[in-house]
């Protein structure tokens, strides 16, 4: 069976390129819809191929060449998990098949690669999902609905704050991990492009700005406590085309791990959205407080029923086009700064740095949009400065 000829209803053929890290989680994915009825998985890309007792069962066809996997299985779609600068390539070598893409986020590590990869998809005529699973939420769509119905007034701004605790070893996890480059190639690792990628994503989605040409320019404080190339403590500011507001803040470094969210700020009210826990906060003038929980779409199952009856793709590579500004501007910013040395501290027997008061700066950030050299942080240097080059609308 060909990669344009799966039978109508049946399980659609799936590759999983990277099943190891992030990946097991796309395998146990994989297996649940498997048990719908949905999916199949024919074959696993790995450099190193797995054990079954790594997989958990009975494994299918396995190469280290996606290529050669994709036309000896006949897979219809892949799913993409590997490193960052592998995205580009990969995702060309499946569209050129005429295979239907998830490709893990972030999309690309430079804005040319990320051009390359949507404008070969678009050329091959394929399906591509971007793997921001936030975007994925119900929540997105009524709080898109309640900003466009008033609720909270007219939006003054979006503010998006992450701040979590990863280990030393985290950065040891694989060789690209908190690198900024390797071997001459781009990679951008680095706490906004990657581990809180999804706060960036969704508040430039709640703030109506998503695709490239949204993005008048961008702001960037990138800083690192660890020993890497990276930032593990940054802030973005993002002008929009229709002159808004979206300041992200991050840190690897927090002093305790918080639940990520985004915050649309209004006139007359505000709307928090804790986007791992499809959570929102709806606070308004004359009203009590209403807190909503809501479902979300699966991003492999959307494309799915993208496949089988045409519904909308959630998360298409224009879609990400703004996000890939921010990556580009964080790609070509001045290295990240080391802090020094008395703004961290090793919490004993953790194996991790803690920047003090980074928490409230972080929250800080995302309440007043500002930055965090604006908010005062003792080791924060001015903003690097970034308005996009002309960029490609197709």
């Amino acid at each position: 069976m060909t990669a344009s000829s799966a039978a109508p209803g049946a399980p659609l053929p799936v590759v999983l390129a990277g099943a190891r890290g992030h990946g097991r989680w796309h395998v146990e994915n994989i297996r649940r819809l498997q048990a719908q009825g949905l999916v199949r998985l024919v074959g696993i890309c790995e450099l190193t191929p797995l054990t079954e007792d790594e997989f958990g069962g009975e494994l299918p066809e396995q190469s280290p060449d996606l290529g050669a996997l994709l036309d000896s299985t006949g897979a219809r779609a892949a799913v993409i998990c590997t490193p960052i600068p592998t995205h580009t390539a990969l995702a060309l070598t499946a569209a050129e098949r005429g295979v239907h893409l998830l490709l893990e986020k972030p999309p690309a590590p430079s804005y040319a690669a990320f051009r390359r990869m949507a404008d070969g998809i678009a050329a091959a005529g394929v399906a591509c999902q971007i793997g921001f699973q936030s975007l994925g939420s119900h929540a997105v769509a009524a709080i898109r609905d309640l900003i466009a119905g008033g609720a909270v007034g007219r939006v003054t701004g979006v503010g998006g704050a992450g701040a979590w605790v990863r280990p030393e070893a985290y950065f040891r996890r694989a060789p690209w991990a908190g690198r900024r480059r390797l071997d001459g190639v781009d990679v951008v690792d680095g706490a906004l492009t990657n581990p809180l990628a999804h706060a960036v994503a969704t508040a430039l989605a709640l703030a109506g700005s998503t695709r490239a040409e949204d993005v008048a320019g961008i702001e960037t404080e990138l800083l690192r406590a660890n020993a890497i190339e990276s930032d593990d403590t940054s802030c973005v500011r993002v002008t929009t085309a229709q002159g808004g507001s979206v300041t992200v803040a991050a840190t690897l470094c927090a002093e305790r791990a918080g639940e990520p969210y985004v915050v649309v700020h209004g006139t007359s009210g505000r709307i928090t959205f804790w986007y791992k826990q499809d959570r929102v906060l709806l606070q308004r003038a004359d009203h009590g407080p209403e807190e909503l929980r809501f479902g979300r779409t699966d991003l492999l199952e959307n494309l799915v029923a993208h496949l089988r009856d045409g519904s909308p793709l959630l998360v298409t590579p224009d879609d990400t086009g703004a996000f890939m500004q921010v990556v580009e501007a964080i790609r070509t910013a001045p290295d990240p700064a080391p802090l020094p040395d008395d703004a961290w501290h090793r919490v004993p027997g953790e194996d991790r740095r803690v920047v003090p008061g980074v928490d409230a700066l972080v929250a800080a950030a995302a309440e007043r949009l500002s930055l965090y050299s604006e908010l005062g942080a003792p080791w924060a240097r001015p903003a690097h400065h970034r308005l996009p080059k002309e960029v490609s609308t197709r």
